[in-house]
């Protein structure tokens, strides 16, 4: 049977004073904590298996709570997610469950507390990739790095664009508002590797950067790597990011 070698890590940078960001990975949760070391985890693919990261919103309150509640609910999700209708559902349900919980709780200040979310579910033979916002999900194999997901933010030559303005995010706003999640499906084999981060890691690094890093290692250390690099170029965010290699029993 095919697995899956997970390596993670999660840092809030040199400028933040929160780490605002969480992870996902099987059951595994990390929320707004700091690893200065990869953290590597097996996973057999006889069920679908989530790894995702989650950003909160700087600038609102509650992100680390909103991140957090993402990642937790999509762990429990767990292998539900077998197809991208359960994907967009589970989306969905963090969305409606972030804005009750802000709503439940006025007196917090937490009724604009949002989070992105970017992932993927591998599954045998075939991946789904999924996100909301501006955290990435990359392909890492032989054709070099490729962006899979989706990013939503404004234009390049709109008012807003080159900001860190996203179009949609999960909460982050009093009124509940739906949300369209990206979700496509891709072909998985043995080898194959994936990339997923908050925009910590790739608003400081050019996609050449992070290539050129994949192409290099493997596993725990291209995770360690990434994370030297995005800390040597400034470090201004939550820095969170999971390197998924497929491989054969």
């Amino acid at each position: 049977m095919p697995y899956a070698v997970v390596s993670a890590l999660s840092h809030p940078g040199l400028v933040r004073d929160r780490n605002e960001d969480s992870l996902v990975a099987g059951p595994w949760t990390l929320c707004a904590t700091v690893t200065e070391n990869p953290q590597t985890l097996f996973f057999p693919l006889g069920t679908p298996l989530v790894v995702a990261v989650a950003d909160g919103l700087g600038g609102h309150p509650g992100g680390h709570v909103a991140s957090a509640l993402v990642a937790r609910r999509i762990a429990s999700a767990g292998a539900a997610l077998d197809c991208e209708d359960a994907v967009r559902d589970a989306v969905d349900d963090c969305n409606r469950a972030i804005h009750a919980a802000a709503g439940g709780d006025a007196g917090s200040g937490l009724a604009t507390m949002g989070t992105t979310v970017a992932g993927v579910v591998l599954r045998p033979g075939s991946l789904l990739v999924f996100n909301v916002g501006d955290s990435r999900v990359y392909a890492a194999d032989h054709e070099g790095l490729r962006l899979l997901s989706v990013d939503d933010r404004p234009p390049p030559d709109s008012a807003w664009g080159g900001t860190h303005l996203v179009t949609q995010c999960l909460g982050g706003s009093p009124a509940y508002r739906r949300v369209r999640a990206h979700v496509t499906a891709r072909p998985l084999l043995p080898g194959d590797r994936c990339l997923m981060c908050t925009d910590g890691l790739t608003d400081p690094l050019p996609d050449d950067v992070l290539d050129e890093v994949m192409r290099e290692h493997d596993d725990g250390r291209a995770a360690f790597e990434l994370w030297k690099a995005a800390i040597t170029a400034g470090g201004p965010d939550n820095i969170t990011l999971a390197v998924v290699r497929v491989a054969d029993e």
